[in-house]
């Protein structure tokens, strides 16, 4: 059995991606990483960086964006595509350059991927999700926030990134840059492992200028050009105290990173939110509402949950 992971990213150290730290987390367990780099701003040392990763099972593979495809972020699939069809393995691991995993799930993942190798029903692994916000010790668990996703498929080449790169589908036709028709969700089993997802944890300065990025190449560079030049240069997280509070350990790979926190002075651990900005979906009245009633009578299942596969149960 071999086992590919994959993943793309552009000025993931400008951006303040933990790409080395995703990288690193899943390097143990699989055979090979094949990475797009999208060349990115002249100060940005992603590249770099991972080469500085020292390791022969890491390939780079050197990418243009076209903003053309800067809608509905489409660029971001297409990008996750190129990494996909240069992997070799049997399974193919994707990862998002803000998403780690915690090795006390290798043994897991492995013996799950052995374990259905030859069940060609199973298309795909599904893996619960740990969203963090703002620090490392806050986290989302109500409404809004996905629960699950797809991050390990077989290598089928009818298999496609979907949307903005979130999961995949399998296609009857396909072709590039994104003509899709025959489309269907993928059948999937569940593994009992956990992708810890960092995408909202930066200094708040860094994670407007995530924002920035990622709403490019969902609404048009110049859309959000024009929003974000009227918008604070810091992000506020509000207040933390409505969330989770994370006691369990952090993947090893990421205690450097922990070590360097030090925007802790710059966020708001408790009280209301600060007026004049627009209420993040988790302190809206209506989401808050749902994530009390999927807590108190439905032991956390989410109400009306977004499912973009199709899970196969008792494998």
């Amino acid at each position: 059995m071999v086992i590919s992971g994959f993943s793309f990213v552009r000025n993931g150290v400008k951006l303040y991606y933990p790409v080395e730290e995703m990288i690193r987390s899943i390097l143990p367990l699989v055979d090979e990483f094949v990475i797009a780099v999208g060349q990115g701003d002249e100060d940005d040392t992603t590249r770099e960086e991972i080469e500085s990763i020292g390791n022969p099972k890491i390939k780079i593979i050197d990418t243009q964006w076209n903003e053309k495809y800067y809608q509905k972020g489409i660029i971001n699939a297409i990008q996750t595509d190129l990494a996909k069809q240069q992997c070799k393995g049997d399974w193919l691991f994707y990862l998002q350059a803000d998403e780690v995993v915690h090795e006390k799930y290798l043994s897991v993942i492995e013996k799950r991927c052995k374990q259905l190798l030859r069940c060609e029903q199973i298309e795909g692994l599904l893996f619960n999700y740990k969203h963090f916000w703002g620090d490392y010790w806050h986290y989302h668990q109500g409404h809004g926030w996905y629960p699950r996703e797809i991050r390990i498929i077989r290598n089928d080449p009818d298999i496609h990134s979907w949307q903005s790169a979130q999961s995949f589908r399998k296609f009857s036709y396909y072709e590039q840059p994104r003509q899709q028709k025959g489309h269907r969700k993928l059948k999937v089993a569940k593994v009992n492992a956990e992708i810890y997802h960092y995408g909202w944890v930066r200094p708040p300065s860094f994670m407007q200028n995530k924002r920035r990025a990622l709403d490019s190449v969902h609404w048009g560079k110049k859309k959000a050009e024009n929003y974000y030049n009227q918008a604070p240069p810091a992000f506020d997280y509000g207040p933390l105290d409505k969330l989770g509070v994370f006691t369990g350990s952090h993947p090893e790979v990421m205690k450097q990173r922990i070590k360097n926190f030090y925007w802790k002075d710059q966020l708001q651990y408790r009280g209301k939110p600060h007026t004049g900005r627009e209420l993040h979906k988790h302190e809206k009245l209506k989401y808050r509402f749902l994530s009390f009633i999927e807590k108190t009578f439905f032991n956390n299942r989410k109400i009306g949950e977004f499912k973009n596969y199709i899970l196969i149960k008792d494998i």
